[in-house]
């Protein structure tokens, strides 16, 4: 699959609407056609996560971003379904509790961060600092910051400031894949539509998720505009198309595997002590009564 086709070009403006297509599905006519693809990455993802936790180096961390009914949860479900739950976690950053307003705005974020080894996703992120609170300002003044720049510079000092904590990051070993789930407005009114209509989908739907879709425009604004500023060579961001969940979860696990791979992950090799000692230990095993 052609990587190159989802990431966001670091330093480029980017249009949404004109340049990213949410029905694409690549050479895939159909779901059965993907099927055997992506339950290969699956496997494959069980294969590097193993090596990953064993080499005990580097950490990999996740990013979701999406409009509601993108398909995040879905996604994080299928793709990882093969992996060790003790090498995985998965944290889901919903409005900031009273302690987390009382901490800088990475705080929540920081301390979930996953162990080397480990596999860490975040359902949302601190993304949300420059696209709900951009989108709803009002969320700003309950920060309790002792000075709010003019104008847009509090976005551009954030987006400042995210690319430094994401570089310093990955200097110490994190790898970070960030994805924003792309879905249309419309395929988002047909799955509001179906969470209304399915009883046991009602619970993940509420009145405010049909309100903010007033909002739609300025969600999209404010992500072109964090994609122009926060897609980097060390962190680029993936715009996965998102209208298809089927080929979102193929493209998702093609390159979470692609990237596993690059990192040239080797189990670790015993000294030669420990090789003595392996081979006494057999040797006491095999002569046992």
């Amino acid at each position: 699959m052609n990587h190159d086709a989802f990431i966001v070009k670091p330093g480029s403006k980017i249009s949404l609407a004109k340049q990213y297509d949410p029905a694409y599905k690549g050479i895939y006519q159909q779901k059965t056609d993907a099927e055997g693809k992506l339950q290969a990455d699956i496997q494959r993802l069980v294969h590097y996560q193993d090596i990953l936790y064993a080499q005990n180096t580097y950490a990999l961390l996740i990013i979701f971003q999406a409009m509601d009914a993108a398909g995040k949860d879905s996604t994080i479900k299928h793709v990882m379904s093969g992996v060790n739950p003790q090498g995985c976690q998965v944290f889901s950053f919903k409005a900031p509790s009273a302690e987390e307003l009382d901490h800088d705005y990475l705080w929540r974020s920081a301390k979930a961060l996953p162990e080397r080894g480990r596999i860490g996703i975040f359902n949302r992120s601190y993304y949300e600092e420059v696209l709900v609170v951009r989108v709803h300002p009002g969320i700003l003044k309950k920060q309790q910051l002792p000075h709010l720049p003019e104008g847009n510079q509090i976005w551009q000092q954030r987006f400042e400031e995210i690319n430094n904590f994401e570089k310093y990051l990955v200097n110490n070993g994190v790898v970070i894949l960030k994805f924003f789930l792309n879905v249309s407005k419309s395929e988002q009114k047909k799955r509001f539509l179906a969470r209304i209509e399915t009883p046991e989908k009602n619970w993940k739907f509420s009145a405010n998720d049909a309100r903010e879709r007033a909002f739609w425009d300025d969600y999209m604004n404010a992500y072109e505009d964090v994609f122009s500023n926060t897609s980097t060579e060390w962190a680029p961001w993936y715009i996965i198309p998102a209208d298809r969940k089927w080929f979102t979860r193929l493209a998702v696990a093609d390159i979470i595997c692609t990237k596993l791979q690059e990192l040239n992950l080797k189990y670790p090799t015993v000294s030669e002590e420990h090789r003595q000692q392996l081979l006494a230990a057999k040797q006491m095993l095999e002569t046992e009564n």
